[in-house]
């Protein structure tokens, strides 16, 4: 989650909201990093989930990603939750609940949904309060995010 939290402080550098994310290999080495890049190449999909599954995609050599983890400092919102499904990942670790978009728990619940062929693992909650405390830290200062979802 560390690593996260280094990728989520990078995004306001650019104007975005401050979630980073790692995918970690089978072996738990790094095999993709993104962090929010919506404002900076005005891409809606550019979260920092999906910046993160494409670098992996390309690490590993192809789509699938199983034996992967994805780390995470929000939870995934329904567009990255349906993209890590897709990808097969193996399991999912966030920090801080998103209870305005969340879809591993808080709204939705798209990661585990019985209806799918695949789901993985989550966990959540992992350094919550510090992840949290960035997320707060940059509304704060900024003003940006209060019209509705921060992904």
């Amino acid at each position: 989650m560390r690593l996260a939290l280094d990728e989520a402080r990078q995004a306001p550098a650019t104007g975005d909201v401050p979630i980073g994310c790692v995918v970690l290999g089978p072996d738990g080495t790094v095999v993709g990093r993104g962090r929010n890049e919506r404002e900076a190449y005005g891409d809606p999909t550019a979260h920092a989930e999906v910046v993160a599954l494409r670098e992996a995609a390309r690490t590993v050599g192809e789509w699938r990603l199983s034996g992967c983890t994805l780390v995470v400092t929000l939870e995934p919102c329904t567009m990255c939750a349906g993209a890590i499904v897709l990808a097969r990942v193996d399991r999912v670790v966030f920090g801080a609940w998103d209870d305005k978009a969340g879809a591993a728990g808080s709204l939705w619940d798209v990661l585990r949904d019985r209806r799918l062929n695949h789901r993985p693992e989550v966990v959540s909650g992992v350094l919550e309060q510090e992840c949290g405390t960035v997320l707060s830290t940059f509304f704060r200062q900024t003003g940006f995010g209060t019209q509705g979802h921060v992904g």
